[in-house]
């Protein structure tokens, strides 16, 4: 074959790929347009969204709101909901304002962090480096933290790296957790392949959160002002601290490996270490939150809907099945008080 004729099958070739993708992208663009077509599929409420007693989430029902943050009223989860003017993939709330993570969907993708408050004022925003997968504010307002996948795009196997990074509401950057100190059995270890993620604040500087190394997945306690991270307990994934300070609910792999994990939602006693499975049988892919001391919550998607999901609730004690709270929702966040 002539050089000439090797140049027009590469270009044949090539237009052909940049059609398929072209053909593929405008598919995922009509779905997605689709999904945020006509009404809302769920009742929504109108007047303030972000007020009262509230659970904080994003909204995933079809229609016009679909990613919309959202809120409905603690008293009754499965009542109308609220909705600000704000899209968000991850969010979390306190009193008076939110954490939003957005991936802007591009030709050329773009990854974002921002602080809101309630009244949809921009108090701080910043890049990130990746997906966005994580987010928590400190109870106090004080602290937000965020986690991005720079590779990778899920936590299923090791083929994955993470950003974590812990910041001022204003913005104003704390510590990446890479550069804090490790310390497993006394001594400060350096692997070059840690990542980390699901923070979860227990006030003053204080933090848990997970660290991967090697194949060793570990829950560490963290000090934001002496920059140190010091292993707890092994084989703890995305912690949340209850309201009371005294159990770490996480996601614990209990079958499969690689993409075929299957996380259990459990709850572990900081005092004793001793570690409970909660009777979920599917797999949690959450970082969970908890509604009170007594209940855990975290969202699974539709198996048949792509894009959607629900807001479950279960006993933090084991003494009772799942029940869904609220329906099309994703990433929740409870606010019990003004």
């Amino acid at each position: 074959m002539s050089p000439r004729a090797k140049w027009i099958a590469v270009a044949m070739v090539a237009a052909v790929a940049f059609g398929a993708a072209g053909a593929t992208a405008v598919a995922a663009w009509q779905s997605s347009d689709q999904r945020r077509s006509g009404p809302s599929a769920v009742d929504t409420a109108a007047g303030e969204w972000g007020s009262g007693p509230r659970i904080v989430f994003r909204n995933t029902a079809a229609g016009a709101a679909y990613g919309h943050v959202a809120s409905v009223e603690l008293e009754d989860p499965s009542g109308p909901r609220a909705l600000a003017d704000v899209q968000c993939d991850r969010v979390d709330a306190v009193d008076d304002f939110y954490a939003c993570l957005r991936a802007d969907r591009g030709i050329a993708p773009s990854y974002s962090a921002t602080v809101y408050r309630t009244d949809g004022e921009v108090l701080a925003q910043w890049p990130l480096a990746g997906i966005p997968s994580r987010t928590r504010i400190s109870d106090d307002g004080t602290l937000v933290a965020t986690t991005a996948f720079v590779g990778g795009h899920s936590y299923a196997g090791g083929s994955f790296s993470t950003e974590t990074v812990i910041r001022a509401v204003d913005g104003a950057v704390v510590g990446n957790l890479e550069e804090f100190d490790l310390i497993v059995d006394g001594a400060v270890i350096a692997p070059a392949d840690r990542n980390y993620w699901g923070v979860t604040f227990a006030g003053d500087g204080t933090f848990y959160a997970t660290v991967r190394t090697g194949d060793r997945t570990s829950l560490v306690k963290g000090d934001a002002q002496r920059r140190t991270l010091v292993e707890v307990a092994a084989d703890v994934e995305c912690p949340s601290l209850s309201p009371d300070g005294t159990r770490i609910a996480f996601k614990r792999a209990t079958a499969g490996s690689g993409e075929t994990v299957h996380w259990t939602p459990a709850v572990m006693t900081l005092a004793s270490g001793e570690v409970e499975l909660l009777p979920e049988r599917r797999s949690v892919d959450d970082q969970i939150e908890w509604l009170d001391d007594d209940t855990i919550l975290y969202g699974m998607p539709h198996a048949d809907v792509a894009g959607d999901s629900d807001v479950w609730a279960l006993r933090a004690d084991g003494t009772a099945e799942p029940v869904m709270l609220v329906p099309h929702a994703w990433s929740p966040s409870v606010v019990t008080e003004d």
